[in-house]
Formats: C-alpha cells, sequence, structure tokens
C-alpha cells in the first residue's frame, strides 16, 4: 500500500450504482390500470341502477297519492251519498 505513488486510487474500492428497472413494474402497473377501469365502470353501473331506484320511489309515492286520492274520493262519495239519502 504503501509504495504505490500519491495521487493513484487502485487501493480505493470502486462502487459502481446501477439502477435497473424491475421488469414487474409493466405488469403492476397494467394491474393498477386495470383495477382503475373496473372501478369506473362500477361506478357507471351503479349510478344508473341508482336513477332507476329513484324513479322506482318516485313512480311509488306517485302511486300512493293516487291510492289516497281514491280514498278520498270514496269517502267524499259516500258522504254524498248519505246525505242525499238522509234528505
Amino acid at each position: 500500500m504503501g509504495d504505490m505513488p500519491p495521487g493513484r486510487d487502485d487501493d480505493r474500492p470502486h462502487h459502481v450504482s446501477v439502477v435497473e428497472r424491475s421488469r414487474g413494474s409493466g405488469v403492476v402497473f397494467a394491474l393498477v390500470a386495470l383495477a382503475l377501469i373496473l372501478a369506473i365502470g362500477f361506478f357507471y353501473m351503479t349510478n344508473e341502477r341508482r336513477g332507476d331506484r329513484q324513479a322506482d320511489k318516485v313512480t311509488e309515492a306517485a302511486g300512493s297519492v293516487d291510492d289516497a286520492a281514491r280514498v278520498v274520493g270514496d269517502a267524499a262519495k259516500n258522504a254524498a251519498d248519505t246525505l242525499r239519502n238522509g234528505n
């Protein structure tokens, strides 16, 4: 070690860092992209169903109002018949 002239770096270890891209990173990216596409598709499909459920609720509410109007109409008719028959 001491025999070498000053300025020579042969004694020092040389470290070379090589950053290699993992071969599986493309597969991971593809899986993440696929999961994102599936999630977006699921959102749109359930959103459409949600709209159908809301429409069903509105239709059901309208049916309930219709039924209530029939009951009130029948009660009014019965009351009118009672008044006519009583006089």
